[in-house]
């Protein structure tokens, strides 16, 4: 019995050892299907009654892990967790716009079908589109930019919302001799419209008040006789002088003549038309005036900004309605929209039509092949098959053209220009980084669900982690400052918003707007600028430690017997950085210079100067205060920078001498 017992037959074991050879053999590798199912297959002695049992946690752990069995368990299990999130769903979904109301979005296109079926039809219907907006367009924007006549006067010139008489520092050279003449000259002229919100990043010395952030009007009516003449310092803007003086609007911009007056003293600060002008108590040798004309004596076209862009709009919407080609929407919609803004809504610095339709072009070239790149990466995935017309146009032009007219939509809203710590230093500055902050999150959350449920969250993390680690590099260069440009912020986000849904048309509208205002305006400014670029070291717009004009001379200020003369001393000059002179402002206009191969007229290291006089007896402008009777004692203010041959450094803080002959130090300034 026992004998019986033990004895095994052959084709028993066969059989054993076959159904040995089908269980799993626990490897090190991990099974492919883990992240499906965590189930265990045992198999009993016999193989119809095979049942599937849950794993034990302990057990699948270790067993699916001996590689990393150093790892604790809990690490193990929350990166397997974010791997397997990271991956997505499995299979990924499919996204795509289901239109609503499909009947009606899609009948634009069945109505195309069916009178324009063939290709050379709708081609033709392409052309002659283009052809109608461009005549009506071109046209339009000729009128308004080549017509106007001021009689008497002559045709008036187109001005950017900047332009002054006067440049920055010494920049119209000794005396002002540069910026001749002062007086007896007329400019007729013409402001687009929007001019009131222009305002000065870099710092702007006006005596002994620093202005930044605001708009650069000097003097006006006299406030006790509101019928007076406004007189303007050379350095105000034109356009925002002829809106404080009811010349023009600030809604429709409009023509006028500016006359030079010469020398004037004693600029009044006044509020008009919305315009908060600043005073100056000294004299300087250029201003000028408005002459007041009549109706009939100006023919001037009003602002076209609005039909023009009517014009760009109808014509887009047109053709988003009735195209789902993504190449034409796309390219149609960068080509329109880039020649508007670079010469209607947003145009660049330039004196006249011609000079911006060069800048333009200049700039077009490198941002068509850019839009390609973005094109094929972000607006091909979002906008093939899409058959959500109405959706499409409210969505993706609608916020495109949001974009485009920065000038009138973000920039008037958020005092941020350029991220630079004096940019944050602004009233308003952190709550509208902050709330950029908001958003900016908000979108990339909502755009990371759609990529990881898309399946593509790998790809995409790789992407941005290059980008990344890449901004972190620029960031961290010495010496330089990290600028993120309206089109580097389409070139970082673009990509991420490539999938069919209604959020990634909003969006990639948005930054296509952004990119192209970006680049018709401004151009393609690097994204890495040195401080002094950016205005951070001093009213001259120069800086960096390294810089030899980084520091302004250490002067000291001893006045004359009767006040009548006043000796400035700097100490030896820093010849071993290659400086080999000093420049002195008086009132804001480059009175004195010297250099060391002069050292037959001056001492190296002090120089006396005598007051400057109302009635010229002093002042070399050439032109007249206008004040009857004796000479009256006015503050005078001094700026000091060293000269590098015809370079100029950082000048000094300012330093006054007032009226009764007292010298203030150089912390007198005054902040607007």
């Amino acid at each position: 019995m026992v004998a019986s017992n033990n004895y095994r037959d052959d084709d028993d074991d066969d059989d054993e050892e076959n159904r040995a050879a089908d269980i799993p053999i626990l490897t090190d590798d991990e099974p492919d299907d883990d992240a499906v199912s965590r189930d265990f297959h045992v198999r009993s002695a016999s193989e119809s009654s095979a049942t599937a049992l849950p794993l034990p946690v302990w057990l699948r752990e270790s067993g699916a892990t001996f590689k990393f069995k150093w790892v604790p368990l809990p690490l193990r299990k929350a990166s397997r967790a974010v791997v397997t999130w990271v991956k997505g769903p499995i299979p990924p979904r499919v996204l795509k716009i289901n239109p609503v109301y499909p009947k009606i979005q899609e009948a634009p296109l069945r109505l195309l079908d069916r009178y324009a079926p063939k290709k050379k039809q709708r081609l033709i219907l392409l052309v002659g589109l283009y052809a109608c907006w461009f005549l009506t367009w071109s046209l339009m924007l000729k009128h308004h930019s080549a017509s106007g006549f001021i009689k008497g006067y002559g045709r008036p010139r187109n001005l950017w919302c900047g332009a002054s008489f006067w440049n920055e520092g010494n920049g119209c050279g000794l005396n002002g001799n540069d910026c001749r003449p002062f007086s007896s000259a007329h400019m007729t002229f013409r402001c687009p419209a929007n001019c009131k919100g222009t305002h000065m990043l870099e710092e702007h010395m006006v005596g002994n008040q620093l202005l930044r952030y605001q708009t650069l009007v000097v003097g006006g009516p006299d406030p006790l006789e509101p019928d007076s003449v406004p007189v303007y310092r050379g350095d105000s803007f034109i356009c925002q002088a002829a809106i404080h003086a009811g010349i023009t609007t600030d809604a429709t911009g409009g023509c006028g003549v500016a006359t030079l007056v010469g020398s004037h003293t004693n600029f009044h600060a006044t509020k008009s038309n919305g315009i908060e002008s600043v005073s100056f108590p000294g004299t300087f040798p250029r201003s000028f005036t408005f002459q007041r004309l009549s109706p009939a004596q100006a023919k001037c076209p009003s602002d076209s900004r609005w039909p023009l862009f009517a014009v760009t709009a109808v014509t887009l919407v047109v053709l988003s309605i009735f195209t789902a080609s993504p190449a034409v929407f796309f390219f149609s919609t960068f080509v329109i929209m880039f020649l508007h803004v670079g010469l209607v809504s947003d145009p660049p610095n330039a004196a006249n039509i011609y000079e911006a339709i060069s800048t333009l072009l200049g700039r077009f070239l490198p941002a068509a092949f850019i839009s390609f790149i973005l094109y094929r990466v972000a607006a091909v995935p979002l906008l093939r098959g899409l058959t959500a017309q109405i959706e499409k146009t409210v969505l993706y032009l609608g916020m495109c053209f949001i974009g485009a007219l920065n000038n009138y939509t973000f920039a008037p809203l958020i005092p941020i220009e350029r991220l630079t710590p004096h940019d944050l230093a602004q009233p308003g500055a952190p709550f509208a980084l902050a709330m950029i902050v908001t958003i900016i999150v908000v979108i990339v959350v909502t755009q990371i669900h759609f990529i990881r449920i898309s399946g593509n969250m790998p790809k995409y993390l790789a992407i941005y982690a290059a980008m990344g680690l890449a901004l972190i590099i620029l960031l961290a260069l010495p010496g330089e400052r990290l600028r993120i440009h309206h089109y580097i912020l389409a070139l970082l986000f673009m990509p991420g918003t490539g999938f069919q849904t209604r959020p990634g048309l909003a969006y990639q509208g948005l930054l296509l707007g952004l990119f192209i205002n970006g680049i018709a305006r401004w151009g393609f400014s690097s994204i890495i600028q040195t401080p002094a670029a950016l205005g951070e070291s001093g009213s001259s717009g120069h800086g960096g430690g390294s810089w030899w004009g980084a520091h302004s001379p250490n002067v000291t200020a001893v006045v004359g017997p009767a006040a009548n003369n006043i000796t400035f001393n700097w100490g030896p000059l820093p010849t071993d950085t290659g400086v080999d002179g000093v420049s002195i402002l008086i009132n804001d206009v480059e009175r004195w210079r010297g250099y060391t191969d002069a050292e037959l007229y001056w001492d190296q290291e002090h120089v006396t100067l005598d007051r400057l006089k109302r009635d010229g007896g002093a002042d070399d402008s050439g032109g007249s205060s206008g004040v009857a009777g004796e000479p009256v004692a006015e503050p005078e203010f001094f700026r000091f920078a060293w000269m590098k041959g015809s370079d100029t450094g950082t000048y000094s803080k300012v330093g006054v001498w007032d009226e009764q002959g007292q010298w203030h130090g150089w912390s007198s300034t005054k902040s607007h």
